[in-house]
């Protein structure tokens, strides 16, 4: 049976203060609120993984994620941050390749597949970013072009290590803009991925994948989202920011 999971990415968002009042609520409603066992993944800034990690710490079910990693294991790459460095203060998960990566940072698949193995290499399990733009969406092709993106960056792996990684499916063109996949889009882009990983691993190895859908989850839509069978979770961008609706989300799971 595939995990489920819901992950929280809340990017460049809250002081020190706001994400304590908001991890400590979430804490509070998911151990009083969820019976669900889903796996919950809450992905701070940088600089609130250490505080935020012993709150959720004997928390069932939550665990800290990263939003980024580089490249590289070391050296002299001011304001980066390592695999290693996330391992050692209990991250669990990492979040690799997301969109915002690719476009500001113009993070490579090459860069990529260095951080998948380097995550794997110290025990965090990647979230794997993939998804298209709303142009290359209108001129077909997008699911030969997602396939890409994973066959250039994560079919290096062996079957055992492939076992370990998330991927995360999401439109581009429905990150923060309010507009979401019907679950139909969702549920073709998600198959279609799994069907892909069958083609080079085989049925059994993609049927143990867990695919998050991420393009605007809410607490609306994510009942239906993760209805669809090859739907297995979310990761949640704004609606991550607000303990009830974030609550609501992984109560749908």
């Amino acid at each position: 049976m595939r995990a489920k999971i819901v992950a929280g990415n809340w990017k460049m968002n809250k002081t020190l203060d706001e994400g304590l009042k908001l991890v400590t609520e979430l804490v509070n409603i998911l151990r009083d609120e969820v019976r669900s066992e889903a796996q919950v993944v809450l992905a701070p800034p940088f600089p609130y993984l250490i505080p935020f990690g012993r709150i959720v710490e004997g928390s069932p079910h939550v665990a800290m994620g990263a939003q980024n990693c580089y490249h590289r294991p070391s050296g002299a790459y001011t304001g980066e941050v390592s695999a290693e460095m996330l391992a050692s203060v209990g991250v669990k998960y990492v979040i690799i390749g997301h969109s915002e990566r690719r476009q500001y940072a113009g993070e490579t698949n090459e860069q990529l597949t260095e951080k998948v193995n380097l995550a794997l290499q110290h025990g965090l399990t990647p979230i794997f970013c993939c998804g298209e733009t709303l142009e290359q969406r209108q001129a077909g092709g997008y699911v030969a072009f997602v396939g890409s993106q994973l066959t250039e960056s994560l079919f290096h792996l062996d079957t055992t290590q492939l076992g370990k990684i998330v991927i995360a499916y999401e439109p581009i063109w429905a990150i923060g803009t309010g507009v979401t996949a019907s679950s139909a889009q969702a549920q073709e882009m998600h198959a279609a991925l799994r069907g892909h990983v069958a083609e080079r691993y085989g049925q059994a190895t993609a049927d143990r994948l867990s695919i998050l859908y991420g393009g605007s989850v809410g607490a609306a839509n994510a009942r239906e989202l993760f209805a669809c069978p090859d739907v297995d979770g979310g990761l949640v961008g704004g609606a991550s920011l607000k303990s009830r609706d974030f609550v609501e989300i992984v109560k749908s799971i």
